[in-house]
């Protein structure tokens, strides 16, 4: 018995995770894969594993909530990751702390446009799927500097069209409070890895995460405030972490926005 709790708690095989989000902005079904907190990590050769689980999902748009690279493991299976899915799928890019702690902030994000990967810092773009319009924001990690977060949050938030539907990317959950003063429909954050070791039913949001110490409150799955959804990915990451996870495997979050009449 024990033995099986065992394999259980330190599972780390790739799984999937999907969530549905019901919206009278949305006139068709829109599939979104969230990748966040790869952290350089590896998925079999060439990233295989990875790229396989996405491939499978079909999805329309791959969005990236930060941590995709590191600041300790090299580029070299980012770049794998995006040779194998940037040319395929439309891609949307936030940074993570990590690549500010990195130093070569601006060469990482120079890596992802290489690879045609659009990516926000303080902008808005209008992306069209099947004809639904989607505003997808982005905005840079906190440890781009208060000041200059404020600024692109303020500057994407006096963007959004009441009639269409918003998406933000920004890679810090527990910020929800600051993202519910906008108007944002949607948030797509990482960074607090599901709070690294988790106890079903007694701790699901996990022990620790950054930025939110201990019995953190965003972890993962989904938070609504206002009208404003947050939904929160355990992330990818896998050998950069430092202490093992526990009941908390790596997570590949669908989303599929669906209209509100379709529940």
């Amino acid at each position: 018995m024990i033995l099986v709790v065992l394999i259980f708690a330190f599972y780390g095989g790739l799984t999937v995770n999907e969530y549905n989000v019901y919206n009278n902005k949305i006139s068709g079904a829109v599939k979104i894969v969230l990748l966040t907190d790869l952290h350089g990590c590896t998925y079999g050769k060439s990233q295989q594993t990875l790229i396989e689980k996405i491939n499978q999902q079909n999805p329309d748009l791959i969005l990236m909530s930060g941590d995709i690279a590191d600041d300790v493991l090299p580029d070299s299976h980012v770049v794998e990751l995006l040779s194998g899915i940037a040319y395929k799928y439309p891609c949307y890019y936030v940074t993570g702390n990590h690549e500010f702690w990195s130093g070569r902030v601006d060469e990482q994000k120079n890596l992802f446009r290489s690879y045609g990967v659009t990516v926000l810092e303080g902008d808005c773009k209008d992306v069209i799927v099947d004809g639904q319009h989607l505003l997808i924001s982005g905005v840079d990690d906190l440890d781009v500097g208060q000041e200059i977060f404020d600024g692109q949050l303020t500057k994407v938030a006096g963007l959004i069209n009441a009639e269409q539907y918003s998406i933000l990317l920004s890679h810090r959950p527990e910020l929800f409070d600051c993202y519910t003063g906008y108007d944002f429909d949607l948030v797509l954050s990482g960074h607090a890895h599901g709070g690294q070791w988790r106890i079903p039913f007694i701790l699901p949001d996990g022990v620790f995460a950054p930025n939110q110490g201990w019995f953190p409150k965003y972890t993962s799955g989904v938070y609504e405030k206002n009208n404003t959804t947050m939904i929160v990915s355990r992330g990818l990451s896998q050998e950069s972490t430092r202490t093992p996870r526990i009941f908390n495997p790596p997570e590949l979050v669908v989303i599929n926005l669906l209209p509100k009449l379709a529940k």
